[in-house]
């Protein structure tokens, strides 16, 4: 087995940078976005806020620091261990542990400490999945040997997602892997197969989903004026905040929609608030920052010899830049509206943590390039 040397030098600045605008931008957003609703529900403008500093970045800040201090060959030994774990924690939201919320069961309650497994499984999903491509090797070109294993693996993940349901998640983790797994060298020709299994796989998810709900939202896609006060009414409201704010923007803090209109402002529809507060430019400025830190960390990766380094990086960054794209997207009416938060921006401890781990890995690698 080649061994690669141990010799580090300087992190990429640039890419901390970029995380580090990022996570503030996204904690000054909340802060503007959760104000009125935290004011309301818990006379505390600042509960939300409050809430995400200490389960959100706190705890990002502590796995940030692991991430980028630990020699990143240390998580290949442990990437079967945290898979595992993470799997098992992913099937107790099944168990008495787990709770309902929002037509889902994607949540644990322990000892009154809530978090989502799934957002813990993106980032140990990840760190098993590039040390089994990097160990596969030439492999990963033969189609028992490679792709077969492959689609059992990241179809037995995707299962457990949908029976949530996290349908969302279930699709960035298997779009994310597939670009993992052809970056690594993979016949074209099981792209086509892995495309449609996809599109198999997404009918029969639409078809079977209870109440339709999942056809409902793409029919509402199609046509957004329909049923304006029920199905459409999340995307109209989030379509009407983005346009109001116009070029500029109302101002920070100054959204009339986040309170009493438009679903989920701290969520999934943060984007729609940041629109309206900082317009088409404070949209875009957003948009180009994100493809800086993605463009960063694809550059990072390209200089990277080690494949597991390699594959680690082009896996994170994959789940990060098609989250943000699907957010992004969904919220603006350019694809079906999702349950797909904002990275680093958006309101969601477990999320924000698993995130700047992926981040401070990430760091780590750059200094062995």
């Amino acid at each position: 087995m080649k061994r690669f040397s141990t010799k580090h030098s300087s992190p990429d600045y640039l890419f901390i940078t970029l995380l580090v605008i990022l996570v503030i931008f996204g904690l000054v957003m909340l802060a503007s976005a959760s104000s009125d609703l935290a004011k309301t529900k818990f006379g505390d403008s600042y509960y939300y806020l409050k809430h995400q500093l200490l389960y959100g970045f706190v705890a990002g800040l502590v796995g940030f620091l692991i991430g980028s201090f630990i020699y990143y060959q240390h998580w290949q030994k442990l990437a079967l261990p945290i898979l595992i774990l993470s799997l098992l924690l992913l099937i107790l939201v099944f168990s008495p542990l787990g709770f309902h919320i929002r037509g889902g069961d994607r949540w644990l309650n322990v000892s009154g400490f809530t978090f989502q497994p799934s957002e813990l499984l993106k980032l140990t999903f990840f760190i098993y999945l590039a040390s089994w491509i990097s160990k596969n090797g030439s492999r990963s070109k033969s189609f028992s040997q490679g792709f077969l294993p492959f689609l059992v693996l990241v179809g037995g993940v995707v299962i457990l997602l949908l029976l949530q349901p996290s349908t969302s998640t279930a699709i960035l983790i298997f779009a994310a892997s597939i670009l993992m797994y052809f970056t690594a060298g993979a016949k074209i020709r099981f792209l086509a197969i892995a495309a449609l299994i996809a599109a198999l796989g997404f009918t029969l998810t639409v078809y079977f989903s209870p109440s339709n709900y999942r056809l409902k939202r793409i029919l509402t896609f199609i046509n957004p004026s329909v049923d304006q006060l029920g199905r459409s009414y999340h995307i109209n409201q989030a379509l009407t905040a983005i346009g109001s704010g116009g070029l500029t923007g109302v101002g920070f803090g100054q959204s009339t929609t986040k309170l009493k209109f438009l679903p989920e402002p701290i969520g999934d529809s943060i984007f729609a608030v940041i629109g309206e507060e900082f317009g088409f430019i404070g949209s875009v400025s957003l948009i180009v920052i994100f493809l800086l830190f993605i463009w960063r960390g694809i550059i990072i990766a390209k200089s990277v010899a080690d494949p597991f380094g390699r594959m680690l990086i082009t896996g994170f960054i994959s789940l990060i830049g098609l989250q943000a794209f699907v957010n992004i997207g969904a919220i603006s009416g350019l694809i079906p509206l999702t349950g797909v938060p904002l990275p680093f921006v958006s309101y969601g401890g477990t999320a924000l943590a698993a995130f700047l781990t992926m981040s401070g890995i990430i760091v780590n690698i750059s200094k062995y390039r």
